[in-house]
């Protein structure tokens, strides 16, 4: 038995095997907010592990083309030789880039794929095919795809990058802060996770350390969207709904004299016409509590009581990621940072305006100081691209125009699309519209760990070691240490690193990616690298040295300074990057855009699909769709602490328990959801954490389309369910937070979930 240490997005663990592979994962001792580590063990050698390259039967002797077959399910692949796949791939890639050029190649990696600073799949991806030419690219993120946008708009660029990287930390919100008022959750299971990993996790008890001083506030549909250790207040709020409070809190302060007028001249534009708005002086409608109480059904005497205790003392407004991953997403940042600015507390320590705090474990917890070592990626010479969340539109409509941030992108024709590190069947929504998408490449090439609905998708799959079965180094933004992290069982069957695959493709196309060394040297030259350019800290050993003492510590300094102090306050002599200097609540650009669906300022229009609209009379609950507490998105989603969350084998559905009354439900009872766009099968979890008329799922349940005369996903995938529709034509950003379903009994004959089972298989 040996113990290794080793770094995932989780976390850093510790690895216990044998001759006979993974036998035990654990915590560090001390890391009380551990992340939930029972996936590991069994998802490391499942039976759905891909251990040798595999073509699509139909591919293989068909050739390259369209195929509305593609990803059917019991579709059999060829089992082939590394030096057959390798030629495949470079085959395809060549006649792709000879007839129709680098913009035909989309290079698809959404990151998560390993925490290693070497071994980074998009890292890897992005820098073979800048090697070989180029190709199309995506922008943004799944997470934060609206307010990436919105932001600059609004602030300047430095100053929205500063939101995300250098937000009020839970050290100021502890010493400075009296009320946190967070829309939305503070969830200890997004703590778990930061892009590349944490030495340890500290921000769970930073927040419990903070409410000891600092009431806090969650506004939310669930009660249980606020961490234990908060003693948070909840305070019920519908899906979708947020603006409409966050404008009658604005309300309340304008009406009854509260508002910051000095803070408002000096520091921002606009500040009039948003009064004219919520007073109802444009449009008739004053924005009032008792308004907002009909929309949200929030309570208004609690809106008024609110805007009082948020005046009162130092205020900080939180709105998380999750709020803007809906119609009309970028409307609760612009409406927040507006409150905000009304309070007049922007730029105080512990006050003001913050944007996910509580939506990843990095945030509020610290920033390295120093850059980290990276494999480069090179330049694209191909300029196209698009927002993340319009992969299917670029699929099904090449040629068109997208509108997007004030201009427009035209879509190139894409022929292939190389998969790395990535499952769009987790991120993306409406399925069925994905699978059409698919349909439409000549190739799909993927490199994967698991037989995922990705894979199953694909012409070619790779077989790519897991983390476990690699050397790398890794460390995460806010982190305390640069960890080595050694290889801790082999990969299974025939499995290689991305760099080596990479590298052997390279070669056959005329290109280098690994210039002749394997992954150890190369982390010995990224850490050399770092070490000689003056990055790493001061006394930082030689890499041998390093990786036998295990890693090196970072500073990872608190933000001592509230973020935009030098700014927001003093624009005179600080202007922000925007046209007037200060902060835009009435945006000069976006009125110079002149989009038909975002205002200049915050505003509320009802959204297409909301409890309040037509389509509540076919579609009567409120679906909320976030991320998982038992998984990182769908990774491992065969394992053991996910699977203890499965109900009758299925993703579970909580309702509240009026909800399930009226339906004849219980606890155990699988049901049938239906959506405008899909429909699945879940198991009945009964909960009284959530406001009546909303029920909640997580997402990352493998796609298991087996059984379509019962439901598109028997195993519970909410991306069934979701609308592959924009938050607008501002931002493109993904609408898939929330969606209106119907919950029906089934009981019919349940049919088995095949989505981790790997399809069939014959050598080639």
């Amino acid at each position: 038995m040996r113990t290794t240490e080793t770094s995932a997005h989780w976390g850093s663990y510790l690895v216990d095997s044998d001759e006979s592979g993974v036998v035990a994962v654990r915590p560090h001792d001390g890391d009380e907010s551990a992340a939930a580590m029972g996936n590991v063990v069994d998802g490391v050698r499942h039976g759905s592990r891909v251990t040798r390259p595999a073509v699509r039967r139909a591919w293989l002797e068909g050739g390259p083309g369209p195929d509305d077959d593609r990803g059917r399910a019991g579709a059999e692949y060829v089992e082939v030789e590394w030096d057959t796949a390798l030629d495949l791939v470079a085959g395809e890639l060549a006649r792709v880039r000879s007839a129709h050029g680098n913009e035909a190649i989309f290079g698809g990696s959404y990151g998560w794929g390993s925490a290693g600073r070497l071994h980074h799949p998009q890292s890897q991806v992005h820098g073979f095919l800048n090697g070989i030419g180029g190709y199309v690219r995506s922008v943004n993120d799944y997470s934060r795809g609206a307010s990436i946008v919105l932001l600059p708009h609004l602030v300047g660029a430095p100053a929205a990058a500063d939101v995300r990287q250098r937000p009020v930390s839970w050290t100021q919100v502890e010493e400075h802060t009296d009320l946190l008022v967070t829309f939305g959750g503070v969830r200890r299971s997004n703590g778990w996770v930061v892009p590349g990993g944490q030495t340890r996790h500290v921000g769970g008890a930073l927040a419990r350390s903070a409410a000891r001083t600092t009431r806090v506030v969650s506004l939310s549909a669930q009660r249980d969207d606020a961490m234990d250790g908060l003693d948070a207040e909840w305070v019920g709020v519908m899906p979708g709904t947020d603006t409409a409070v966050m404008l009658a809190l604005i309300h309340v302060l304008v009406v009854d004299g509260l508002a910051d007028e000095e803070f408002l001249a000096r520091c921002t534009v606009g500040a009039d016409r948003v009064r004219a708005y919520v007073l109802g002086e444009t449009d008739g409608v004053p924005k009032t509590p008792a308004w907002a109480s009909a929309i949200s059904r929030t309570p208004a005497e609690r809106i008024r009581a609110l805007a009082h205790e948020m005046a009162a003392g130092r205020t900080l407004v939180n709105v998380v990621y999750a709020l803007q991953r809906g119609e009309r997403g970028e409307q609760p940042v612009f409406a927040g940072l507006t409150l905000a600015a009304f309070l007049g507390q922007v730029g105080l320590p512990g006050g003001g305006f913050t944007h996910g705090l509580g939506s990843m474990g990095d945030y509020g917890v610290g920033r390295v100081a120093v850059p980290l070592p990276t494999f480069g990626q090179g330049a694209n010479p191909v300029p196209d691209h698009i927002p993340c969340a319009r992969i299917a539109d670029l699929l099904l409509t090449p040629g068109a125009d997208l509108p997007y941030d004030g201009g427009s992108l035209r879509l190139p024709a894409v022929r292939l699309a190389y998969w790395a590190g990535g499952n769009p069947f987790h991120h993306h929504q409406d399925l069925r519209r994905l699978r059409r998408a698919l349909a439409r490449l000549d190739t799909l090439v993927v490199h994967e760990t698991h037989w995922t609905a990705t894979a199953k998708h694909a012409d070619v799959v790779l077989p790519v070691a897991a983390s476990l079965e690699r050397d790398d180094v890794a460390a995460g933004n806010g982190d305390t240490r640069l960890r080595a992290s050694p290889r801790a069982v082999p990969p299974p069957g025939e499995a290689r690193e991305e760099l080596w695959i990479f590298g052997r493709l390279a070669e056959r196309l005329g290109s280098s990616h690994d210039h002749g060394l394997d992954a150890r040297a190369w982390l010995e030259r990224l850490y050399e690298d770092w070490r000689s350019t003056g990055r790493a800290p001061a006394g930082a050993p030689a890499f041998a040295e390093f990786w036998e003492t295990g890693g090196v510590d970072l500073d990872a300094p608190p933000y001592d300074d509230p973020v935009f102090t030098a700014f927001v306050r003093d624009p005179e002599a600080h202007p922000l990057q925007t046209p007037s200097g200060r902060i835009e609540l009435w945006s000069s650009s976006l009125e110079a855009a002149g989009l038909a669906d975002v205002a200049p300022h915050a505003e509320w229009r009802e959204p297409r699909r909301w409890w309040g609209s037509a389509d509540a009379a076919t579609y009567d609950l409120h679906l909320l769709c976030n991320q998982p507490t038992h998984r990182l998105h769908s990774q491992l989603d065969m394992g053991a602490a996910s699977r203890s969350t499965k109900v009758a084998g299925r993703e579970p559905i909580r309702l509240h328990p009026a909800d399930a009354a009226a339906r004849g439900l219980a606890d155990g009872d699988v049901v049938r959801v239906v959506s405008a766009h899909g429909s699945l099968l879940a198991g009945v979890h009964v909960s009284d954490a959530l406001l009546p008329g909303v029920a909640q799922m997580h997402t990352g349940a493998w796609y298991d389309p087996s059984a379509p005369e019962v439901a598109d996903c028997v195993h519970g995938n909410v991306n069934v369910l979701t609308p592959d529709e924009p938050t607008s034509t501002l931002s493109q950003a993904t609408s898939g937070a929330h969606v209106l379903v119907r919950v029906e009994r089934y009981d019919g004959p349940l049919p088995p979930v095949t989505a981790h089972e790997p399809p069939p298989l014959t050598r080639g």
